[in-house]
């Protein structure tokens, strides 16, 4: 799939779960709910979800602050909510530009 621009969905993801794991479609779909349901839940409750060579996600709480609309320059408050956000692993950001874990050593800043 690498840079075809496809949206991966959750029957796509289920599918994959069928046919590498070899659970039936049914458990499979079951299966990747019951995953997206715990990371849900969790980052609901306001904790942070660690997916070891993938990620971080979490939850962060963003303060009340006034906004400008772009077409009339009118000032508009915006409410405080909170946002999630995703932080990649090191390996992912590796594997998402080609390079392996070998060549990590070498040079351990961003350019």
């Amino acid at each position: 799939m690498t840079g075809t621009g496809k949206t991966v969905t959750r029957v796509d993801l289920c599918e994959a779960v069928y046919q590498k794991v070899g659970l039936s479609r049914t458990e499979s779909s079951a299966f990747v709910e019951l995953v997206l349901k715990e990371i849900t839940d969790c980052l609901e409750k306001g904790e942070t979800v660690k997916l070891s060579s993938f990620g971080s996600f979490m939850v962060r709480k963003k303060g009340q602050r006034i906004g400008r609309n772009p077409k009339t320059g009118t000032e508009v408050p915006i409410s405080p909510r909170r946002v999630m956000v995703f932080k990649p692993s090191a390996i992912l950001k590796q594997r998402i530009n080609g390079e392996t874990a070998a060549s990590n050593g070498k040079d351990d800043h961003d350019d």
